[in-house]
């Protein structure tokens, strides 16, 4: 769990709060924003490294005011005094006082302060909401006159529509973490973009009122492993989508995930994805357990939900892999195009790949997933 990236949505709305608390008279404070290094209870100081990456040292006075923030609670007025004690390491808060001429140093008038525990349960409570309300697809369209776009979801079209209250962010180019990524625009949002929307959607499910949107541009890629670094966690790999491919290193980080499918489910998705060709020695006889299975869950193929499938699929080690192997593999575009992050890696697709266009299409319709997660709150 980041902490330093948690709950940004609940705090932004707290702090938008803070002006209807200062005194007319006063002076305009000044704001320190990020999360608790140390406390020294004795010295009467907190520690604090700035979500800039600076530190600083929040004094603690007879006239500072210490409130707690509960899972939920955005309104200061709502905060419950607390004492120095009861303040630890990870605690993220918002200080307002008088800073030094140095900058170092940050006299506190008031201190807002949520906990871990607090930030767990908010956690909790904003992947609950990405349940409920989010959509992961495509980007099949975008219209700026409009302010919306549109999402290519499974066999389902819905229309995106922003306000200016949307909280956009463009994922960043070596990561798929929510809590990487950066500010973004509708005019940066492309078709072919994944991209993940929290928000309500009307009666028939054919528009979505975008309270915040996460996208960004993935790579999908049929390759074929060439060697692996287990200790570096790397994979070279040669990409059969191009015909004078360059070697490519694949990293596999603590949130990338690594399936197999079962040859039958391999062969069944190879049948949807390419009804004409010969499935090799199973010839077609993973119809009756793959298909039946994909049918029920409205997986598989591209009409389905392929994300089901990649949910059914069991999770492997690293160490399950080995040179010559076939994979499917979607990833972060790459900052260096040589070098990429592995969002979904799949293994087991021997069939699938006797389709031309295998990665894209497995991987089209497979999501970035909810909210919070690999996500927002990773």
């Amino acid at each position: 769990m980041n902490l330093m990236n948690l709950s940004r949505t609940m705090l932004c709305a707290m702090l938008g709060s803070l002006p209807a608390l200062a005194q007319p008279a006063a002076p305009p404070a000044e704001q320190v924003r990020g999360a608790i290094t140390s406390v020294a209870v004795e010295a009467r100081q907190i520690a604090v490294t700035t979500e800039k990456g600076d530190p600083v040292t929040i004094a603690i006075t007879d006239r500072t005011v210490l409130l707690r923030m509960p899972a939920g609670v955005t309104d200061p007025k709502q905060g419950v005094r607390i004492e120095l004690p009861a303040m630890a390491a990870g605690d993220k808060l918002i200080a307002l006082g008088k800073r030094s001429a140095d900058k170092k140093t940050l006299e506190g008038a008031r201190v807002y302060v949520l906990t871990t525990s607090d930030i767990a349960q908010i956690h909790k409570q904003e992947d609950e909401d990405w349940v409920k309300r989010g959509t992961s697809g495509v980007v099949s369209a975008v219209d700026p006159a409009a302010q919306t776009f549109t999402l290519k979801v499974g066999a389902k079209e819905p229309v995106v529509q922003l306000s200016g209250k949307t909280d956009i962010r463009r994922y960043a180019a070596d990561s798929f973490k929510s809590t990487d990524a950066k500010p973004g625009l509708l005019a940066d949002i492309k078709v072919g973009d994944q991209a993940r929307v929290l928000g309500n959607k009307d009666a028939e499910g054919g528009k979505i009122s975008a309270e915040r949107v996460f996208f960004g541009t993935f790579r999908r890629i049929s390759a074929k492993i060439e060697s692996i670094d287990a200790q570096n966690h790397e994979i070279r790999v040669k990409d059969l989508d191009v015909k004078k491919p360059k070697p490519l290193t694949i990293v596999v980080d603590p949130d990338s995930q690594i399936k197999k499918l079962a040859p039958e489910v391999d062969a069944f998705l190879a049948r949807r994805l390419n009804p004409g060709a010969s499935q090799g020695e199973d010839g077609g006889r993973g119809q009756g357990r793959g298909g039946a299975g994909f049918g029920r869950g409205g997986g598989g193929g591209r009409g389905g939900d392929i994300g089901q499938v990649f949910d059914r699929a069991p999770a492997i080690p690293l160490s399950s892999l080995k040179p010559g192997d076939p994979i499917v593999v979607l990833t972060t575009a790459g900052s260096n195009p040589d070098r990429v992050t592995a969002v979904m890696l799949v293994a087991g697709v021997e069939a699938l790949l006797t389709s031309p266009n295998a990665a894209r299409d497995i991987m089209s319709g497979w999501n970035l997933g909810g909210g919070g997660g690999g996500g927002e709150g990773n």
